[in-house]
Protein backbone atom coordinates (compact mmCIF):
# COMPACT_ATOMS: atom_id res chain seq x y z
CA UNK A 1 0.00 0.00 0.00
CA UNK A 2 1.57 4.03 -1.19
CA UNK A 3 1.72 6.18 1.37
CA UNK A 4 2.70 9.90 1.17
CA UNK A 5 6.23 10.33 1.60
CA UNK A 6 6.31 12.70 4.74
CA UNK A 7 3.59 10.57 6.45
CA UNK A 8 5.93 7.68 6.40
CA UNK A 9 9.07 9.79 7.19
CA UNK A 10 7.34 10.98 10.30
CA UNK A 11 6.21 7.29 11.24
CA UNK A 12 10.05 6.22 11.20
CA UNK A 13 10.31 9.26 13.85
CA UNK A 14 12.41 11.33 11.96
CA UNK A 15 10.08 14.61 12.93
CA UNK A 16 6.46 16.21 12.64
CA UNK A 17 4.34 15.22 9.60
CA UNK A 18 4.75 19.56 9.36
CA UNK A 19 8.84 19.18 9.64
CA UNK A 20 9.11 16.26 6.68
CA UNK A 21 7.31 18.52 3.89
CA UNK A 22 9.76 21.44 5.15
CA UNK A 23 12.71 19.12 4.14
CA UNK A 24 10.85 17.39 1.07
CA UNK A 25 10.51 21.18 -0.41
CA UNK A 26 14.65 21.86 0.93
CA UNK A 27 15.37 19.32 -1.57
CA UNK A 28 16.66 17.45 1.61
CA UNK A 29 14.55 13.93 0.84
CA UNK A 30 15.29 11.98 -2.29
CA UNK A 31 13.69 8.73 -3.84
CA UNK A 32 15.25 6.24 -6.51
CA UNK A 33 18.00 8.98 -7.00
CA UNK A 34 15.38 11.75 -7.91
CA UNK A 35 15.02 14.59 -5.66
CA UNK A 36 11.31 13.90 -3.91
CA UNK A 37 8.22 16.39 -4.24
CA UNK A 38 5.39 17.10 -1.93
CA UNK A 39 2.46 14.56 -3.19
CA UNK A 40 5.06 11.47 -4.15
CA UNK A 41 4.34 8.43 -2.59
CA UNK A 42 6.12 5.14 -1.30
CA UNK A 43 5.66 1.56 -0.91
CA UNK A 44 8.55 0.77 0.92
CA UNK A 45 10.58 -0.56 -1.81
CA UNK A 46 11.98 2.49 -3.27
CA UNK A 47 15.68 3.62 -2.26
CA UNK A 48 15.10 6.91 0.14
CA UNK A 49 17.68 9.09 0.97
CA UNK A 50 17.52 12.03 3.72
CA UNK A 51 20.37 14.36 3.48
CA UNK A 52 22.31 11.53 1.44
CA UNK A 53 21.90 9.09 4.05
CA UNK A 54 19.69 6.14 3.69
CA UNK A 55 16.46 5.20 5.31
CA UNK A 56 15.46 1.78 6.00
CA UNK A 57 11.34 1.94 5.55
CA UNK A 58 10.11 -1.09 8.48
CA UNK A 59 7.19 -2.60 7.61
CA UNK A 60 6.65 -3.87 11.53
CA UNK A 61 4.13 -1.83 13.61
CA UNK A 62 5.58 1.06 15.07
CA UNK A 63 6.03 0.57 18.79
CA UNK A 64 4.64 4.03 19.78
CA UNK A 65 6.21 5.58 22.69
CA UNK A 66 4.25 8.48 24.77
CA UNK A 67 6.06 10.05 27.61
CA UNK A 68 5.11 13.19 30.13
CA UNK A 69 7.96 15.16 31.02
CA UNK A 70 7.49 17.91 33.58
CA UNK A 71 9.82 20.77 31.98
CA UNK A 72 11.26 23.28 34.76
CA UNK A 73 11.74 26.95 34.22
CA UNK A 74 14.90 27.83 32.14
CA UNK A 75 14.97 24.88 29.72
CA UNK A 76 14.06 25.81 26.38
CA UNK A 77 12.13 23.53 24.06
CA UNK A 78 14.05 22.92 21.29
CA UNK A 79 16.79 19.90 20.03
CA UNK A 80 19.66 22.24 19.30
CA UNK A 81 20.03 25.92 21.17
CA UNK A 82 22.63 28.43 19.66
CA UNK A 83 22.66 29.80 22.84
CA UNK A 84 24.07 27.04 24.93
CA UNK A 85 20.75 26.86 26.85
CA UNK A 86 19.97 23.54 28.61
CA UNK A 87 16.94 21.93 26.46
CA UNK A 88 14.63 19.43 27.54
CA UNK A 89 16.43 16.78 25.17
CA UNK A 90 19.18 16.87 27.47
CA UNK A 91 16.93 15.24 30.67
CA UNK A 92 14.47 12.33 28.74
CA UNK A 93 15.29 8.83 28.72
CA UNK A 94 16.85 7.14 25.62
CA UNK A 95 14.93 5.99 22.92
CA UNK A 96 15.65 3.27 20.53
CA UNK A 97 13.24 3.66 17.40
CA UNK A 98 13.02 6.99 16.34
CA UNK A 99 13.61 9.82 18.25
CA UNK A 100 11.68 12.10 20.64
CA UNK A 101 9.17 14.53 18.89
CA UNK A 102 7.61 17.47 21.48
CA UNK A 103 3.93 17.56 20.96
CA UNK A 104 4.19 21.65 21.29
CA UNK A 105 6.37 24.32 23.36
CA UNK A 106 6.66 25.76 26.35
CA UNK A 107 9.04 28.60 26.56
CA UNK A 108 11.67 29.00 28.73
CA UNK A 109 9.67 30.84 31.73
CA UNK A 110 6.78 28.20 31.89
CA UNK A 111 7.36 25.05 33.50
CA UNK A 112 4.49 22.07 33.73
CA UNK A 113 3.53 19.17 31.09
CA UNK A 114 5.27 18.30 28.13
CA UNK A 115 4.17 15.36 26.04
CA UNK A 116 6.76 13.56 23.53
CA UNK A 117 6.93 10.73 21.51
CA UNK A 118 8.22 9.06 18.25
CA UNK A 119 5.41 9.03 16.47
CA UNK A 120 5.25 12.05 14.00
CA UNK A 121 1.49 11.30 12.92
CA UNK A 122 0.06 11.07 16.31
CA UNK A 123 2.59 14.38 17.17
CA UNK A 124 1.18 16.31 13.99
CA UNK A 125 -2.59 15.40 15.02
CA UNK A 126 -2.33 16.65 18.07
CA UNK A 127 -0.92 19.76 17.54
CA UNK A 128 -2.99 20.59 14.83
CA UNK A 129 -5.83 23.17 15.45
CA UNK A 130 -8.43 21.38 13.36
CA UNK A 131 -8.06 18.54 16.09
CA UNK A 132 -9.01 21.45 18.91
CA UNK A 133 -6.94 19.61 22.00
CA UNK A 134 -7.88 21.84 24.99
CA UNK A 135 -4.83 23.09 26.94
CA UNK A 136 -5.12 23.99 30.85
CA UNK A 137 -2.72 26.43 32.11
CA UNK A 138 -2.26 27.67 35.83
CA UNK A 139 -1.41 31.11 35.84
CA UNK A 140 -0.67 33.37 38.78
CA UNK A 141 -1.70 37.29 37.70
CA UNK A 142 -0.43 40.42 39.30
CA UNK A 143 -3.12 43.04 38.96
CA UNK A 144 -6.92 43.50 39.61
CA UNK A 145 -9.41 41.13 37.55
CA UNK A 146 -12.52 42.43 36.32
CA UNK A 147 -15.39 41.30 34.64
CA UNK A 148 -14.98 43.33 31.14
CA UNK A 149 -11.46 41.71 31.13
CA UNK A 150 -12.94 37.79 31.24
CA UNK A 151 -15.43 39.20 28.66
CA UNK A 152 -12.75 40.39 26.26
CA UNK A 153 -10.17 37.16 26.85
CA UNK A 154 -13.08 35.10 26.21
CA UNK A 155 -14.72 36.68 23.42
CA UNK A 156 -11.55 37.17 21.73
CA UNK A 157 -8.35 39.40 20.93
CA UNK A 158 -6.70 40.13 17.88
CA UNK A 159 -2.87 39.60 17.29
CA UNK A 160 -0.69 39.85 14.22
CA UNK A 161 -0.98 36.42 13.91
CA UNK A 162 -5.31 35.91 14.44
CA UNK A 163 -7.38 35.56 17.30
CA UNK A 164 -6.76 34.68 20.34
CA UNK A 165 -9.44 33.75 23.23
CA UNK A 166 -9.95 31.62 26.28
CA UNK A 167 -12.53 28.76 26.70
CA UNK A 168 -12.66 28.88 30.30
CA UNK A 169 -11.18 31.17 32.84
CA UNK A 170 -11.75 29.74 36.71
CA UNK A 171 -10.25 31.58 40.13
CA UNK A 172 -8.04 29.17 41.68
CA UNK A 173 -7.50 30.48 44.99
CA UNK A 174 -4.87 33.43 46.72
CA UNK A 175 -5.23 36.94 47.52
CA UNK A 176 -3.38 39.93 47.20
CA UNK A 177 -0.11 39.14 45.05
CA UNK A 178 -0.85 35.50 45.14
CA UNK A 179 -4.07 35.13 42.94
CA UNK A 180 -4.12 31.56 40.94
CA UNK A 181 -6.12 31.25 38.20
CA UNK A 182 -7.35 28.19 35.67
CA UNK A 183 -7.44 29.26 32.32
CA UNK A 184 -8.66 26.73 29.30
CA UNK A 185 -7.78 27.03 25.57
CA UNK A 186 -7.55 25.33 22.07
CA UNK A 187 -4.91 27.31 20.04
CA UNK A 188 -0.97 26.92 19.99
CA UNK A 189 0.14 30.33 19.30
CA UNK A 190 3.58 31.68 20.60
CA UNK A 191 2.96 32.58 24.15
CA UNK A 192 -0.77 33.10 23.85
CA UNK A 193 -1.59 32.52 27.48
CA UNK A 194 1.04 35.67 28.45
CA UNK A 195 -0.23 37.79 25.48
CA UNK A 196 -3.96 37.49 26.50
CA UNK A 197 -3.40 38.83 30.25
CA UNK A 198 -1.13 41.33 28.77
CA UNK A 199 -3.76 42.93 26.39
CA UNK A 200 -6.10 43.64 29.52
CA UNK A 201 -2.65 45.31 31.35
CA UNK A 202 -2.29 42.37 33.75
CA UNK A 203 1.23 40.56 34.25
CA UNK A 204 1.43 36.45 34.39
CA UNK A 205 4.48 36.68 37.20
CA UNK A 206 4.44 32.38 37.29
CA UNK A 207 2.51 30.09 34.39
CA UNK A 208 2.47 26.31 34.72
CA UNK A 209 0.85 23.87 31.86
CA UNK A 210 -0.95 21.32 34.11
CA UNK A 211 -3.24 19.63 31.52
CA UNK A 212 -3.31 18.23 27.50
CA UNK A 213 -5.67 16.91 26.37
CA UNK A 214 -7.41 14.35 28.43
CA UNK A 215 -3.88 13.72 30.15
CA UNK A 216 -3.36 15.68 33.21
CA UNK A 217 -0.07 15.93 35.21
CA UNK A 218 0.89 13.77 37.86
CA UNK A 219 1.51 15.87 41.16
CA UNK A 220 4.56 13.32 42.20
CA UNK A 221 6.07 13.93 38.97
CA UNK A 222 8.76 15.95 40.10
CA UNK A 223 10.93 18.76 37.72
CA UNK A 224 13.15 17.51 35.10
CA UNK A 225 11.72 13.99 35.28
CA UNK A 226 9.60 12.30 33.05
CA UNK A 227 7.01 8.99 33.00
CA UNK A 228 5.73 6.46 30.23
CA UNK A 229 1.97 6.96 30.06
CA UNK A 230 -0.14 3.65 31.15
CA UNK A 231 -2.32 1.65 28.83
CA UNK A 232 -5.43 3.50 29.60
CA UNK A 233 -4.01 7.16 29.89
CA UNK A 234 -2.66 6.26 26.37
CA UNK A 235 -5.94 5.41 24.82
CA UNK A 236 -7.35 8.39 25.82
CA UNK A 237 -5.17 10.50 24.29
CA UNK A 238 -5.23 8.77 21.02
CA UNK A 239 -8.75 9.33 21.41
CA UNK A 240 -7.65 13.36 21.40
CA UNK A 241 -6.04 12.62 18.01
CA UNK A 242 -8.68 10.77 16.39
CA UNK A 243 -6.38 7.34 16.33
CA UNK A 244 -7.43 4.08 17.67
CA UNK A 245 -5.16 2.01 20.03
CA UNK A 246 -3.49 -1.12 18.86
CA UNK A 247 -1.61 -2.82 21.37
CA UNK A 248 0.84 -3.95 19.08
CA UNK A 249 1.81 -0.27 18.93
CA UNK A 250 1.70 0.15 22.37
CA UNK A 251 4.81 0.79 24.55
CA UNK A 252 5.33 -0.96 27.67
CA UNK A 253 8.22 0.12 30.11
CA UNK A 254 10.16 -3.05 31.48
CA UNK A 255 9.77 -3.48 34.81
CA UNK A 256 12.72 -3.16 36.50
CA UNK A 257 12.48 0.51 34.92
CA UNK A 258 11.58 3.12 38.07
CA UNK A 259 8.34 4.88 37.81
CA UNK A 260 9.97 8.43 37.27
CA UNK A 261 12.80 8.73 34.81
CA UNK A 262 15.27 11.46 35.69
CA UNK A 263 18.55 11.61 33.10
CA UNK A 264 22.40 11.62 34.03
CA UNK A 265 24.26 14.10 33.33
CA UNK A 266 26.51 13.55 30.61
CA UNK A 267 29.97 14.78 32.35
CA UNK A 268 30.84 14.22 35.50
CA UNK A 269 33.18 17.35 37.03
CA UNK A 270 35.72 16.02 39.65
CA UNK A 271 36.41 19.23 41.87
CA UNK A 272 40.58 18.15 41.57
CA UNK A 273 41.46 21.67 42.78
CA UNK A 274 40.53 20.71 46.75
CA UNK A 275 43.02 18.27 48.16
CA UNK A 276 42.36 16.18 51.18
CA UNK A 277 44.48 17.20 54.54
CA UNK A 278 47.02 14.31 55.39
CA UNK A 279 45.22 12.69 58.56
CA UNK A 280 47.51 13.05 61.70
CA UNK A 281 49.40 10.40 62.70
CA UNK A 282 48.85 9.57 66.57
CA UNK A 283 52.50 10.86 67.91
CA UNK A 284 51.19 13.88 66.36
CA UNK A 285 48.27 13.78 67.93
CA UNK A 286 49.49 12.54 71.81
CA UNK A 287 52.29 15.55 71.08
CA UNK A 288 48.84 18.11 70.62
CA UNK A 289 47.52 17.15 73.67
CA UNK A 290 50.53 17.30 75.74
CA UNK A 291 50.62 21.03 73.93
CA UNK A 292 47.27 22.04 74.78
CA UNK A 293 46.49 20.43 78.23
CA UNK A 294 50.06 20.74 79.53
CA UNK A 295 52.84 18.54 81.10
CA UNK A 296 53.19 18.22 84.73
CA UNK A 297 55.79 21.06 84.84
CA UNK A 298 53.24 23.00 82.98
CA UNK A 299 50.61 22.68 84.91
CA UNK A 300 47.94 25.86 85.61
CA UNK A 301 48.63 26.56 89.52
CA UNK A 302 45.77 25.66 91.71
CA UNK A 303 42.85 28.37 92.75
CA UNK A 304 42.10 30.05 95.70
CA UNK A 305 38.64 28.00 95.85
CA UNK A 306 40.58 24.83 95.32
CA UNK A 307 43.13 25.95 98.33
CA UNK A 308 40.41 26.35 100.69
CA UNK A 309 38.65 23.25 100.00
CA UNK A 310 42.23 21.49 100.04
CA UNK A 311 42.31 23.69 104.18
CA UNK A 312 39.11 22.50 105.39
CA UNK A 313 39.31 19.13 104.27
CA UNK A 314 42.91 18.91 106.25
CA UNK A 315 40.84 21.09 108.92
CA UNK A 316 38.07 17.98 109.61
CA UNK A 317 40.24 14.83 109.47
CA UNK A 318 42.46 16.72 112.58
CA UNK A 319 39.31 17.33 114.26
CA UNK A 320 38.07 13.35 113.63
CA UNK A 321 41.71 12.68 114.79
CA UNK A 322 41.48 14.26 118.23
CA UNK A 323 37.89 13.30 118.92
CA UNK A 324 39.13 9.33 118.39
CA UNK A 325 42.65 10.03 120.74
CA UNK A 326 39.66 11.73 123.71
CA UNK A 327 37.66 8.38 123.31
CA UNK A 328 38.26 6.27 126.81
CA UNK A 329 40.43 2.71 126.74
CA UNK A 330 38.30 -0.75 126.86
CA UNK A 331 34.58 0.66 125.73
CA UNK A 332 32.69 -2.34 124.55
CA UNK A 333 30.49 -1.87 121.34
CA UNK A 334 27.24 -2.00 123.98
CA UNK A 335 28.57 1.08 125.28
CA UNK A 336 29.45 3.06 122.11
CA UNK A 337 27.10 5.03 120.43
CA UNK A 338 24.25 3.27 117.98
CA UNK A 339 24.76 4.40 114.44
CA UNK A 340 21.96 6.08 112.61
CA UNK A 341 19.69 4.18 109.95
CA UNK A 342 21.07 6.81 107.12
CA UNK A 343 24.33 5.16 106.50
CA UNK A 344 25.50 7.56 103.53
CA UNK A 345 25.29 10.92 106.07
CA UNK A 346 28.49 11.80 107.57
CA UNK A 347 26.57 14.09 110.03
CA UNK A 348 25.12 10.86 112.38
CA UNK A 349 28.06 8.82 112.34
CA UNK A 350 30.18 11.31 114.47
CA UNK A 351 30.29 11.33 118.53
Amino acid sequence: MSERLQKVLANLGLGSRRAMEDWIREGRVSVNGKVAILGTTVDGSEKILVDGKPVQVDDSPLVRRIIAYHKPIGEVTTRHDPEGRKTIFDSLPPIKNGRWISIGRLDINTQGLLLLTNDGEFANKMMHPSSEVEREYAVRVLGTLTEEMVTAMKTGVEFEDGISKFDEILYSGGEGANIWYHVILKGGKNREVRRLWESQGLTVSRLMRVRYGSYTMPKALRQGHSIDLDIDATKAILEDAGMQFRIENFYAPPENRKSQYKAKPSKRFANSSVSEKPRASSTDTSRKMRAEFGSSESRKAPSRSSERTDRNTRTERTDRTARAASRPAGRTSAERPTRSSKPNNRRYDRD
